[in-house]
C-alpha cells in the first residue's frame, strides 16, 4: 500500500481527498500547513504528496520548490491541487517542480489516473 501526505487546510477538501485516495487503497496522512508538512517529512517519507496551493504561511508553490530542491525529498512526486485554474497558475506549478496540477473541485477519476501514473 502506498502512503500519501495530504497538505490541505480545508476540512471539506481533506475529507473528500482522503476518501478518494483511500478508495485507491492508499494510506493518507494529513497536515494543514507547509510547515507541518516539512516536520512530517523529516520523520517519514511518503510515496506521493498531494499539496494545496493556497495554505496559511508557506504557499504550496513555495513548499513544492523547497521539496524539489532538497535531495531527501526531490524524488517524491507532488500533485498540486488548487482552485487557481489559469494557465499562469499551471505554469507556476510546473516551474515549482510539481509532477501534476489538478484544479478543484477534484474529479475522483482524474485524481485516480494521476496518482496511478505517479505511484508505480
Amino acid at each position: 500500500m502506498g502512503k500519501v501526505l495530504l497538505v490541505e487546510d480545508s476540512l471539506v477538501d481533506i475529507q473528500v481527498l482522503t476518501n478518494y485516495l483511500e478508495n485507491q487503497g492508499l494510506i493518507v496522512q494529513g497536515v494543514s500547513s507547509g510547515e507541518e508538512a516539512q516536520l512530517r517529512l523529516k520523520r517519514s517519507k511518503p510515496d506521493l504528496i498531494v499539496l494545496d496551493v493556497i495554505l496559511p504561511g508557506l504557499s504550496g508553490f513555495e513548499l513544492c520548490r523547497k521539496l524539489k530542491a532538497d535531495p531527501t525529498t526531490q524524488g517524491i512526486p507532488i500533485v498540486l491541487c488548487s482552485t487557481k485554474n489559469t494557465e499562469v497558475d499551471k505554469t507556476w506549478g510546473k516551474m515549482s517542480g510539481a509532477d501534476a496540477y489538478l484544479t478543484k473541485p477534484i474529479d475522483e477519476a482524474q485524481l485516480k489516473e494521476t496518482v496511478g501514473q505517479l505511484i508505480k
